[in-house]
Formats: C-alpha cells, structure tokens, sequence
C-alpha cells in the first residue's frame, strides 16, 4: 500500500467526487467553495457556493450537486451564509439552490449524497451542528427522485446521521457520529444494524469496495474503519490526521483530511487530500444520476 500527499493548506476539505475528466473534485466548507485537484496544477477552485458546503458529488448530468449546511463547522460561522439546501453546479459554472425543502420539511444541514440504481438522489440532515452532549436535532434522510419529488425517508434519533453510500443493490447504508453505529436500510425498507466502530474513532463519510467492503473515515483514529458487508470488523487503514470522506477510482481511494478537529471559530487550512494505492482492492462504482433542469427551491 502507498499512500501520497496530493495537496495540503486546505479548509476543511470533504465530500470528494470524480468529474469525467478524471479531475478530483472535493468541497473546502472554511473557504465555501468547491475546489478541484488536477495532477501537475494541484488544488484551485471549481465553484464559489457560499455558506458551508459539506460534500459534493460529480453526476452523469454534467452537474455537480452539494449539500449545503448553510455555514457551519462546530463554532465556527461562515461570513456569506446560505440556506441549508441542495446546491447545484452546472456546466456552465452556475450556481442553483435546487431544494431547500422536501415535501415540506425544512432542511436543517444537509451533510452527505448518494445516488441510488435508479437516479434517486439520497442524503443525510444531521440537523444542528455536531454536539456530542446536546444533541438537540433529529436526524433525517431524504430521497429526491430524477425528476426533483422527494420524500422524507427516515426520521432518526439525535444520532448525527453522517456519511452515506448505496451497495450494489440499493441498499442504504449510512454512518452516526455520536453512536458509532453503521446502519443499513434494505430495499424492503428494513433498518439493520452492522456494527459499532471501535469508540476512538468518531465515523464521518464512507465508500464501498468492489467486494461489498465498507471503508469509513474516521475523524478521530486517524484512519479508515475498514468493514465487511455483514458488519464484521476488519482492520484500520491509516492515512491523514482527521480524515473526513473517501472516494475510490478504480484502486486508487482518494481521502480529504481536515486535519484538526475544527473545534474553533477560527478557520485553520490545516486539511489535506490523500492518494493511496490499494493494489488489487477495487472500488463499486458509483451510480449515475441527475435532477431535472429546473429549480425547485421551496
């Protein structure tokens, strides 16, 4: 295994994606933009999207959707605030609120996205900022079809709904930051839960493997909880100081790093975005998606 450091003196780097190109795209919620990695140029920004964006995902529609927490990392406040929604980035560099709510629910933070076999676009809302000891919000995941409806898929406890991903077969599988816990909704609608990670490690985002692995960044363990598809525990993986979200390209897992606990209201370019080889570990490809061309912010 080699793991590279791509780039450094990021702002809270997360929620990584591949364009067509090949080029990396990933969020830096302390400068509020999308930034993106080519090699031989390094880091510049893709999209200025204000507020805190807290992942983004390259789709087949040529657009790049964001989840918008509207200006939050623990204490600290964005200066240009935006709404908590879902942001889209289009071809052409424009940037659009695609929802603020679904089927009447306000969103609160959107946090991570997926696309499911079908189009469907899912995502978390943690709620308010992360707060181990209040836990004032419940947790929520949406689905917003290809044509922009959506619903509200679960209503979870004050649990931090975290890092989301869709298994080949359409399963959801999504992370909690307070429990630890890593939960799967199958495609009859059953919740499950796989596991418990090790307590020192605080999950964040998560990707899956070829095999029905789950690799989930741990924030505090300065690593990757590596998980088997029954919930059975592997190894960790280290790569970065607090690493955030991963994403596979072929063999190659692409990790962003915030690179402190971001416990201050003063913004610190301490990330990172990693490169490590995984030899014959491959990752499942992500499902293509896209949402209909027209705004439907409510």
């Amino acid at each position: 295994m080699k793991v590279t450091k791509l780039a450094d003196g990021l702002g809270w780097p997360e929620g990584p994606s591949e364009l067509s190109d090949g080029r990396i795209i990933f969020v830096e919620t302390y400068r509020s933009q999308v930034s993106v990695w080519e090699e031989g140029r390094g880091v510049s920004r893709f999209a200025y999207v204000g507020g805190g964006p807290n992942a983004v995902l390259a789709a087949s529609d040529g657009c790049c959707y964001v989840t918008q927490n509207g200006g939050v990392i623990g204490p600290w406040r964005a200066v240009d605030r935006r709404p908590p929604c879902i942001q889209r980035v289009t071809p052409e560099g424009k940037v659009e609120i695609l929802a603020t709510q679904i089927d009447g629910h306000e969103l609160r933070a959107p946090n991570d996205l997926a696309f499911g076999p079908d189009g469907t676009l899912y995502f978390t809302d943690p709620g308010g900022p992360f707060d181990p000891v209040n836990r004032p919000d419940r947790s929520r995941l949406f689905a917003m079809k290809p044509d922009g409806t959506g619903r509200l898929l679960e209503e979870l406890e004050p649990v931090y709904s975290n890092g989301i991903v869709v298994e080949a077969d359409g399963s959801i599988v999504w992370v909690e930051s307070y429990t630890g816990a890593v939960k799967r909704r199958g495609t009859d609608g059953r919740i499950t839960q796989l596991c418990i990670l090790p307590e020192k490690g605080k999950p964040d985002g998560l990707k899956v493997a070829a095999n029905g692995d789950l690799y989930v960044t741990a924030l505090i363990a300065e690593g990757i909880d590596v998980v088997a598809p029954d919930g059975s525990y592997r190894y960790l993986l280290p790569v970065g100081r607090v690493p955030t979200n991963c994403l596979f390209v072929g063999r190659k897992l692409y990790v962003t790093d915030g690179g402190h606990l971001g416990l201050s209201p003063d913004p610190e370019m301490a990330g990172a975005l990693w490169q490590v080889d995984l030899g014959d570990v491959e990752g499942m490809p992500l499902f293509p998606g896209g949402i209909a061309r027209h705004v439907i912010a409510g």
